[in-house]
């Protein structure tokens, strides 16, 4: 292989190293506006997407330690890279395949477990990262809440009780004046 191409399998396979996620989409029929639109809409959650040659992303793979899916890169492959999390991207990717009929995701990889096009869809419709995390934090804080309640009732119901029987006592005394 000659140089400059062991250099971009090189660059490509550190890109995949670092990255937690690896989405693969035909970008077949994809105008260089649209694309660009898509850099635009990726930037901001901390994605790149990168048009490659199916041999060059077989190798990186290889060197990077992926699983073999070289019958899924066929066609015209662009990769996309990132360093945060793959839901937001994965959204996006659903929202602009919806827009503009192009840039459907053929397989994607997180944490180096391989990622079918319908998982990738299922992954899209998940909320963010915050919400599920503050949705867990409610489920562990619920059964304690519940428990401080329960504690806190029957307290609660003797004062209810007292003053009731206080605002009683205060209306006959009042009628009386």
């Amino acid at each position: 292989m000659r140089p400059e191409k062991a250099n971009i399998v090189s660059d490509l396979s550190e890109k995949l190293k670092r990255s937690p996620f690896v989405l693969v989409t035909d970008y077949q029929r994809m105008k260089v506006g649209d694309f660009g639109e898509l850099r635009n809409r990726l930037a901001p959650v901390g994605a790149e997407v990168h048009v490659v040659k199916n041999n060059f992303l077989k190798r990186a793979m290889t060197d990077s330690g992926f699983p073999d899916v070289g019958d899924k890169l066929v066609g015209q492959t662009a990769v996309v890279t990132g360093e945060k999390d793959v839901a937001p991207v994965a959204k996006i990717f659903k929202t602009f395949a919806t827009e503009f009929k192009v840039a459907v995701l053929k397989i994607g990889f997180v944490d180096r477990a391989v990622l079918s096009a319908a998982e990738l869809e299922t992954l899209a419709e998940l909320p963010p990262r915050e919400v599920l995390q503050a949705r867990l934090l409610g489920l562990f804080f619920s059964p304690a809440t519940r428990l401080v309640r329960l504690l806190n009732e029957p307290g609660a119901a003797l004062a209810r009780l007292l003053n009731a029987k206080a605002h009683k006592e205060e209306k006959p005394a009042e009628a009386m004046a």
